[in-house]
């Protein structure tokens, strides 16, 4: 049984964690009408994960990626959101996010702080069927978004197909079905003139 002040821990963190609502992304809704917000993402990766775990390249625990999916993003309350395309905030993302995941999931009860730490370390390794997987998905979402909503994120600054490809490659670490699937839809977004080649 939960200790009273445990219970209000959990309370309180769960308030807190509310403003995942406001950190916006550079990525854009299917639509195009607006960017996302990183709790948007986080429940869209999720419920992806599930509907796409047959197409994993290895046998994994899919409520572990689910979980790994649901929290990986908590450090942007802190860190904010890291245009995966821009290299010189790539390059200060570990830290920063290292750090932020200390400040946010220190205000659980320590028990469930571990709980958590771990499946963020695990995510970010990359080194598990269930991390590689969850990777992916969470690759994969803004770069489909990219190819429904024309380009939305990448036109304006400018994002190339290469440059995609680069940064995205590790999907196929997790489903190399999806990355096949990705490349297609690269090819045609260049035709369709998405993307710069």
């Amino acid at each position: 049984m939960l200790k009273k002040h445990s219970l209000q821990e959990i309370i309180d963190f769960i308030s807190y964690i509310d403003q995942l609502k406001n950190v916006i992304r550079k990525n854009g809704l299917h639509d195009g009408s607006r960017e996302e917000n990183t709790a948007e993402h986080s429940w869209h990766a999720a419920l992806s994960a599930l509907l796409l775990a047959p197409y994993a390249d290895q046998k994994l625990d899919i409520d572990k990626v689910i979980k790994m999916l649901l929290i990986h993003d908590l450090v942007e309350i802190e860190a904010g959101d890291t245009f995966v395309y821009d290299r010189k905030e790539v390059a200060k993302q570990g830290l920063s996010e290292a750090e932020a995941a200390d400040i946010i999931l220190n205000k659980l009860p320590e028990q469930q702080g571990e709980m958590l730490q771990n499946l963020w370390d695990e995510f970010e390794a990359r080194e598990t069927p269930e991390a590689k997987f969850a990777k992916a998905i969470d690759r994969f979402l803004p770069l489909y978004s990219n190819i429904i909503n024309r380009g939305y994120s990448w036109l304006p600054y400018g994002v190339t197909q290469t440059h995609v490809r680069e940064i995205n490659s590790i999907i196929k670490d997790g489903s190399t079905g999806l990355w096949e699937l990705i490349e297609e839809m690269l090819d045609e977004a260049v035709l369709e003139g998405y993307i710069n080649p």
